[in-house]
């Protein structure tokens, strides 16, 4: 299998599963799927410029959804919207999945969305920052970090159905 070291993360919290990837590329595309169906992964955001085809992605079942947004930058409020609107919808029909999102490397706009919903499911800023640092060295620079900390919760996730108190990482 072709793979480059480090390039996913998952992450599990109160039933809730992400896998944090870096951008596949069309070569390494069929390790990466591989990688993917490991983790049950159905829904993929990519939050970077389209750069490979998602041809096989969708033949093997896993869905592509673009919510694009500024490399360095914290997230605009449509994709915010977006991104809880997929995790409710995802596990709100199949509790246990995994979602998997993307950016370039998996170290700046893919695991702040993944902080966000962490923080909507109870956890604090700091914590869910040190959470996805503990796997990813390096992830969220600064001008997210400032926007993790004033960010304010609306409990957009912390009262779905199935929702558990369990946090792991692998």
């Amino acid at each position: 299998m072709v793979r480059v070291p480090g390039s996913s993360s998952h992450i599990e919290y109160k039933n809730y599963s992400f896998l944090i990837t870096e951008r596949p590329t069309d070569i390494i595309m069929q390790s990466y799927i591989d990688d993917l169906k490991k983790y049950g992964v159905t829904n993929i955001v990519r939050v970077c410029e389209p750069t490979y085809a998602t041809d096989k992605l969708e033949q093997n079942g896993i869905g592509v959804i673009d919510l694009s947004f500024s490399d360095g930058s914290p997230p605009p409020q449509e994709v915010i919207d977006s991104w809880f609107d997929l995790l409710r919808t995802k596990y709100h029909g199949h509790p246990g999945s995994t979602v998997a999102v993307h950016c370039v490397a998996g170290l700046g706009r893919a695991p702040v969305l993944v902080a966000l919903a962490l923080m909507e499911l109870g956890m604090k800023y700091e914590d869910a920052v040190e959470l996805i640092r503990a796997k990813r060295r390096g992830a969220i620079n600064a001008k997210q970090l400032g926007f993790l900390e004033k960010y304010k919760s609306k409990a957009r996730l912390k009262n779905s159905k199935g929702s558990e108190s369990s946090c792991t990482i692998s």
